[in-house]
């Protein structure tokens, strides 16, 4: 019987078992949050039809294509730095129960887990997210290191030229490597579990970035490394230049201005997701929903488009489809999953999703995913 009821219900007993800093850096936001609330209000302020005396009886399809593969479901894992900070060996364990899930994963360039092994965890459904950060030769080798792993798809996150405010971080003083202080120990103590898992695992580290360290470079060294990989230089000419190098599907993540989406369909990008980095960076920002109106407005019906930030049930997926996206990713709610049941709860997160979105469409009278109507 699946323990998972609710992705709510996930977060607070995620919550329990988490460290607090470990907790506010993975559920936080920018600012004072309003923008994150923001997310989540819109999904929940957004209306479903029900649809009455329509035939639904027996199996429902959620099956979809996207950017030239089949997929089991219309969403996947989004791209999380630091995931491993969340619980132990998060990386591997989601990006196994997406391939089993027959769903991407998005492998990310602040992964506490090299690209290299997660491509292995993920072989069909791993996609890999860069960042681009101020040195070029770290970016030109993180792209050749995907395409040698056998990514086919990357994601370029555009909308982290600074790192955004967030207060709950700066009220733990939170920073790599955590601080031993007691109030830290104290914290140790009363999560055992994540603690332990700590001690297995090896304590959390920027993976992707230790060939570009000196040998036997400290935690401190690596964070201050990846605090170069957020770095304002991208731009339509870096875009440009990433696009000519990279021979598979590339994804823009980031957007939220419908310009910016029709500039970035003339550059040769396969799809855009638009986001708002899960209201970490700006606290002012729209909500990603309110956004992928004007932006589907913009570059037409057939461009492909993701959206992300507040979905936490199969509902909110159906939401967001009939919005006017093609694609769904996610990030906080696997997290709170796995952090509350271990890789369990990734398994149980991907069939309770599934569960919701096809209850959600016997509902809307709808038998297979691709008969969405706007």
């Amino acid at each position: 019987m699946s323990r998972l009821v609710s992705f709510d219900d996930a977060r607070e007993k995620a919550r329990r078992r988490m460290p607090r800093f470990a907790f506010d850096f993975i559920d936080g936001g920018a600012g004072t949050e309003t923008g994150l609330g923001r997310n989540r209000a819109a999904f929940i302020n957004r209306i479903l039809e029900p649809r009455a005396l329509i035939n639904v009886d027996g199996d429902l399809s959620t099956r979809t294509e996207f950017l030239g593969k089949p997929w089991a479901a219309p969403y996947g894992v989004a791209p999380v730095g630091l995931a491993g900070l969340a619980w132990p060996g998060m990386d591997r364990m989601l990006a196994r129960a997406a391939e089993q899930a027959g769903v991407p994963y998005c492998a990310s360039t602040p992964s506490t887990t090299r690209l290299e092994d997660l491509r292995d965890c993920a072989p069909n459904s791993g996609w890999f997210q860069l960042y681009v950060g101020s040195s070029p030769e770290i970016v030109d080798d993180l792209i050749e290191r995907a395409r040698i792993a056998g990514y086919d798809t990357m994601i370029v996150t555009a909308d982290v030229p600074r790192p955004g405010k967030r207060r709950r971080d700066l009220r733990n003083h939170f920073a790599l490597p955590l601080k031993i202080t007691p109030r830290f120990v104290w914290e140790l103590a009363s999560h055992p579990k994540w603690s332990l898992g700590v001690l297995r695992h090896g304590a959390p580290r920027f993976a992707n970035l230790e060939r570009y360290a000196k040998p036997g470079a400290s935690t401190t060294s690596l964070a201050s490394l990846m605090a170069k990989q957020s770095s304002g230089r991208l731009d339509w000419d870096v875009l440009a230049d990433i696009r000519a190098k990279w021979p598979g599907k590339l994804i823009l993540k980031g957007i939220l201005s419908p310009q910016d989406a029709k500039k970035a369909t003339a550059q040769g990008i396969d799809a855009i997701v638009v986001s708002n980095h899960g209201g970490r960076q700006l606290d002012g920002a729209p909500a990603t929903l309110d956004a992928l109106g004007p932006i589907r407005d913009a570059v037409g019906p057939d461009f492909p488009l993701i959206v992300d930030g507040g979905i936490r049930s199969g509902e909110d997926v159906l939401k967001a489809l009939m919005a006017g996206a093609d694609f769904v990713l996610m990030g906080r709610a696997f997290l709170y999953s796995v952090a509350a049941l271990g890789e369990q709860g990734a398994t149980e997160a991907f069939a309770m999703l599934e569960a919701e979105l096809t209850n959600a469409m016997a509902q809307t009278g709808l038998r297979d995913i691709v008969d969405i109507s706007r």
